[in-house]
């Protein structure tokens, strides 16, 4: 039983203290609702803990025709539509889709901030904790109160409180619209802990698609050959495509290449033909070519010399 001066612990820490996704989420609910500290969000989570898993041990007892189970299992539903957690003609498969924050948004602190009672969630828990807010005429001292459906429309100032004068300063404006926590949304009907709107999408079957359409698409998609070319090109770097040149040049024959280094050196045919006519027109170059004297003058030149010649041996001999 334990000792009645220490209450036994409502709440369970989490399995690892150091989760970075876990500490970012309650971080976000700590701001959004304006709770104390983390304890608060384990509490509601221990909670829906425990919700769901009694829900689940009854969905799987649902096949015996055992009187207990729907005994059960409507004590439950109706548990969670007195506190308007779930609403009416809900089931099992609903407490399943249950989630953190329909747990916090039926505390007294939230709903006396959407009752436009204080500008901010933390204000409402000052406003609580300082006993300034009843619930039926009686004071409740308490922000974690889940309130009743029944009870929701009775949250007001005490009547003593001197914040029930409309022109006191602390109040919000008459004009102040509270900010909704929570979009308005059905809870997802699920089987096997899966929604059926995701099933569906699962087992939707294709639409059918005529041949003929598709082939055009993609015979209207096919690059040309060029095309190709130019975008592997692209899309290789510089390096890989000066290794694939060269392994290019190693694999051609050797008659290729001498007919590649004689085109190079050989000019076009049509320059040939320019180049050739006014060869042919050109006169021969005289000025360095020693001047041909005509045979008459020869002829004389060589009977003077044998004249001389016979002179000489004439001296000579006298």
């Amino acid at each position: 039983m334990g000792k009645p001066k220490f209450s036994s612990k409502k709440y369970v820490t989490p399995s690892h203290p150091w989760q970075a996704d876990r500490i970012k989420m309650e971080n976000e609910l700590v701001k959004k609702y304006g709770l104390k500290n983390k304890r608060e969000i384990w509490k509601a989570e221990t909670a829906l803990r425990k919700y769901r898993g009694q829900a689940r041990e009854l969905l799987a007892k649902l096949g015996s025709d055992d009187p207990q189970t729907k005994k059960e299992s409507s004590q439950l539903l109706m548990h969670l539509i007195r506190l308007n957690i779930l609403p009416h003609n809900s089931t099992l498969d609903d407490v399943l889709a249950l989630e953190t924050e329909s747990i916090l948004s039926r505390r007294l602190q939230t709903l006396t901030y959407l009752k436009g009672l204080a500008s901010t969630p933390n204000q409402a828990r000052q406003l609580i904790s300082h006993g300034h807010v009843a619930i039926g005429g009686r004071k409740v001292t308490v922000p974690s109160y889940r309130v009743k459906k029944d009870e929701e429309a009775d949250i007001e100032y005490v009547s003593d409180s001197p914040l029930s004068n409309d022109l006191h300063p602390a109040r919000p404006r008459a004009d102040f619209k509270p900010i909704s926590m929570i979009k308005d949304k059905e809870p997802e009907k699920l089987i096997a802990g899966k929604s059926i709107e995701k099933i569906d999408e699962k087992v939707k079957e294709p639409e059918p698609v005529d041949d003929k359409e598709v082939k055009k698409e993609i015979i209207d998609e096919k690059p040309s050959e060029s095309e190709d070319k130019t975008k592997s090109s692209e899309d290789k770097p510089e390096g890989t495509a000066v290794e694939e040149k060269q392994l290019e040049e190693k694999e051609r024959p050797d008659e290729e290449k001498t007919e590649e280094k004689t085109g190079e050196e050989k000019p076009d045919e049509p320059l040939k033909e320019e180049i050739i006519e006014p060869e042919k027109n050109k006169k021969p170059d005289q000025t360095n070519k020693p001047k041909e004297e005509p045979k008459a003058e020869q002829k004389d030149k060589e009977k003077n010399e044998i004249e001389d010649k016979k002179e000489t041996k004439v001296n000579g001999e006298n």
